[in-house]
């Protein structure tokens, strides 16, 4: 082994010494644009921890102060899970299989993870999948499946390895060129390789950048890589959500269990679970699964925001993704065997993310996916470009009329769809020459852009700020701190006006949070209740006896692991 680590020593010296001007600062254009053709992946979090049931790395108990995880899995326990891992129904090809006729394009493997297990037959490091019962090359059989099938596969790695104790230590620069010759093998053994997905923790991130950039487009010059290398406290791009974070050597940046706000100057990629409690590996647990409808909708959105979505499973201790995991997915591939041309190969837009759904578009044709109608028929503004023909995809007479600054669609209730229905609208001229443009519900919330407070916002970080949940923007939100169980949320209207209606939208499953709460306005120095209500799903829309007030708030009197709100609305009374 002394030898091997010897040479691959000096072939990842020959090629950091290579000048970085030599290495291309961003993947081809042809890569990227296939990347974001594909627009749906899967992401696979799995190893030794499944053995467990808790979550993948963050289950370990902490050994090194420069690391931030403490979970409940004593060291002794979790570093030695490997030695009792042996998962013998595991099937790449079925793996492969079931992203396939999920209409999923590419697979990302945690083939390293921040505990430092490696999935591949590493000659760097001993603590890898060889040295289980199981005693096969995961990685080497799962990029060889891809490959048969023609999916693109990716690996997920930690730059970190909360394991080793010269990670972000004394012999940090030690670790890194271990952690680089890891990289070596992942990205030289197992032929072409399409994504490299890096993670962060919110700690330091002295990896050598510029170096393990240069390494990973020497190697897999078409290689997709996203920005979180880049991602710590403090630093140049240190907020993942924020497209500035896309650094000079990445392609795309990586909104975390949330769906990407409209943004089609940047690529980007929503990772989501599966998993209702967002865990992501296997927690043991047949009845937290999403249904295909919550999955379907999110992906929708990431197409409709311009973005991928990567949708996570996490394999059992035996191998086998789970058929509750699995059934969904098999209805998505149904369902996108059907309606897949409005989601594939599309840009988002024109038409932004709004209460009635979304848009795509590509070549001369713009797809509406309607996933809530109003009053017949839906209003949506006119653009610079002339309707020659519209087709509802879903079944049905669909009718478009054009003039007056407006686009009606009608299309009768009983041939509406859901969770989607889809009209493809004929331009005579390229659908992405049209501006992106809002929509606005015809009844204007009275709180839109209004002063905003909250008691509690997460991490006190702007991007979580309680203005988030009056922008009109479904993919913003107000966030409270982990661990909260009572908050407000208040707006100012700036003068009296009379409200009998409220809106209020909690979103995805995992975050409906909120058990009690009180919709109050204020009166005097006193606060009074307009409406009272328990367990907030995804959307409320109430009317309550019309009250006139100038400030109103949410009272959250009840809620579990801090609560979020995506959109607090008041309108006048019907």
């Amino acid at each position: 082994m002394k030898t091997y680590l010897n040479l691959y020593s000096i072939l990842v010296a020959l090629l950091l010494a290579l000048p970085a001007s030599a290495a291309p600062e961003k993947t081809s254009p042809a890569s990227l644009q296939a990347w974001r053709d594909a627009r749906f992946g899967m992401f696979i979090h799995w190893g030794p921890v499944s053995l467990t049931g808790k979550e993948l790395s963050w289950s370990r108990a902490n050994s090194n102060p420069q690391c931030p995880n403490y979970g409940p899995t004593p060291v002794a326990v979790y570093d030695q899970l490997y030695k009792r891992f042996d998962p013998t129904n595991f099937n790449a090809k079925e793996w492969v299989q079931i992203a396939k006729e999920a209409g999923m394009k590419y697979l990302v493997l945690t083939a390293k993870h921040c505990d430092g297990f490696l999935l591949w037959d590493s000659k760097v490091s001993d603590y890898n999948i060889m040295h289980t019962p199981f005693h096969r090359d995961v990685c080497a059989e799962l990029a060889q499946a891809c490959h048969e099938a023609g999916l693109k596969i990716g690996w997920y790695f930690s730059p970190m390895d909360w394991k080793d104790p010269d990670c972000r230590n004394a012999k940090n620069a030690e670790f890194v060129k271990r952690m680089q010759s890891e990289l070596t093998e992942l990205l030289s053994n197992y032929g072409k390789i399409d994504v490299l997905w890096f993670d962060f923790d919110g700690r330091t991130v002295p990896w050598d950048q510029q170096a393990t950039y240069a390494l990973v487009r020497h190697l897999q010059p078409d290689i997709v890589i996203n920005n979180r290398l880049d991602c710590g406290p403090g630093g140049l791009f240190s907020d993942p959500a924020n497209p500035a974070s896309i650094g000079p050597w990445t392609d795309f940046y990586t909104p975390e269990q949330r769906i990407g706000s409209f943004d089609n100057q940047h690529p980007w990629e929503s990772c989501m679970t599966v998993s209702t409690v967002g865990q992501w590996s296997w927690d043991g647990n047949t009845k937290t699964t999403k249904s295909f409808e919550e999955c379907l909708n999110m992906l929708i959105h990431c197409a409709g925001g311009d973005g991928n979505m990567l949708l996570d499973v996490g394999p059992m201790p035996n191998g086998e993704i789970a058929p509750v995991q699995v059934d969904p997915l098999n209805k998505m591939g149904a369902w996108l065997s059907k309606y897949g041309e409005s989601i594939y190969g599309t840009r988002g837009g024109p038409f932004k993310p709004g209460k009635f759904g979304v848009s795509t578009r590509k070549g001369n044709t713009i797809y509406l996916l309607i996933q809530n109608w109003p009053d017949d028929p839906l209003e949506l503004p006119d653009i610079a470009a002339k309707i020659i023909g519209s087709r509802a995809l879903t079944g049905g007479d669909v009718t478009v009329k054009q003039g007056d600054g407006k686009i009606k669609v009608s299309l009768q209730v009983t041939d509406r769809a859901k969770p989607a229905t889809i009209i493809a609208l004929q331009l005579d001229q390229p659908a992405m020459a049209i501006a992106p443009v809002d929509v606005v519900e015809m009844s204007q919330s009275l709180t839109s852009g209004k002063k905003a407070t909250a008691s509690n916002v997460y991490l006190n970080m702007a991007g979580y700020a309680a203005d988030k949940a009056f922008d009109n923007d479904i993919q913003t939100r107000w966030a409270t701190d982990s661990g909260t169980t009572s908050a407000w949320l208040a707006v100012d209207l700036g003068q009296p006006a009379k409200v009998g209606r409220a809106v209020i939208e909690q979103a995805f499953p995992e975050l409906q949070r909120v058990k009690k709460f009180a919709i109050e306005y204020r009166d005097g120095a006193d606060w009074k209740v307009c409406y009272r209500g328990e367990n907030l799903g995804a959307t409320l829309d109430t009317t309550f006896e019309p009250v006139t007030a100038q400030e109103f708030r949410l009272n959250i009197t009840e809620a579990t692991e801090g609560p979020t709100i995506f959109e607090f609305k008041l309108f006048p009374p019907k």
